[in-house]
């Protein structure tokens, strides 16, 4: 299901369109993580983007800085949690332990400024109104967002979606780390993922378990600093290896259960 993100009078506030009872539903019920490393440059931006009237609670969690992230993070009024084991994974299962019990809704943003925070009330729209159970912010559909990806983005992106379409039956548009998801289905999925094949475990997992998927168009653009993943080779490789894997693991558990079905049959 992709769920447009303009408006057809060129608009882009799907703020406006939620209703007051929306409103009153989503307040303190969800919650932002950003898992950040070394992200002192961007993670003061990020924070003042993301749209207070939305949100109830920001859990940054530290993935170890060395340089004055946490600090920048906490006196913008977020929450601060430390992960010391380095990975994505493990930053946001840090995360997700921290959460408050109010929480009924989830949110995953990256600390490095290349997501429009602003855009958040589009991937809340499908929640709120009962459409959706995990709602991925796709960077491919327009124009000025794809650009921005490098090309080892936009080529890791379509290799991904085309096997995750091929041995899953479900084709998304892309491994989006701007995200949101029903608290409920978050734990449903059970993710254990603590490095690069976070995102794709939880789109895999997402498709398994027949949750409602949406994609919303989001804008993106080039992030502040250098990606230590995209911007490295070996960070590239290494997150490529690991999404492929993790995307050819889950085939076979696939393959062998239903091996296994028909063997009992």
């Amino acid at each position: 299901m992709m769920v447009s993100s303009v408006a057809g009078d060129g608009s882009r506030p799907v703020d406006r369109a939620l209703s007051t009872a929306a409103n009153a539903e989503r307040k303190q019920s969800v919650t932002v993580i950003i898992p950040a490393l070394n992200e002192e440059k961007s993670i003061g931006a990020v924070l003042e983007a993301i749209p207070d009237l939305l949100v109830d609670e920001v859990i940054v969690v530290d993935n170890g800085s060395s340089d004055r992230t946490p600090e920048i993070a906490q006196r913008r009024g977020a929450k601060v949690v430390s992960e010391p084991q380095l990975g994505y994974g493990a930053a946001c299962l840090r995360g997700i332990a921290e959460i408050g019990e109010n929480c009924k809704i989830v949110v995953f943003l990256d600390a490095d400024f290349s997501d429009y925070p602003e855009d958040l009330g589009e991937l809340l729209s499908p929640l709120i109104s009962g459409k959706a159970d995990l709602v991925i912010g796709t960077r491919t559909t327009l124009s000025e967002s794809r650009m921005a990806l490098t090309p080892q983005q936009r080529y890791g992106n379509w290799l991904a979606t085309t096997l995750v379409a091929l041995f899953f039956g479900h084709r998304y548009t892309d491994l989006g780390p701007f995200r949101a998801i029903r608290r409920t289905s978050l734990e449903s999925l059970s993710m254990s993922d603590r490095g690069y094949g976070w995102t794709i475990e939880m789109q895999i997992k997402a498709v398994r378990t027949k949750l409602r998927i949406a994609e919303v168009p989001v804008r993106y653009r080039v992030r502040i600093g250098r990606s230590k993943i995209s911007g490295t080779v070996k960070g590239t490789v290494l997150a490529g290896g690991k999404i492929i894997h993790t995307i050819l693991r889950y085939a076979l558990m696939k393959t062998a259960v239903t091996v296994s079905k028909d063997g009992n049959d």
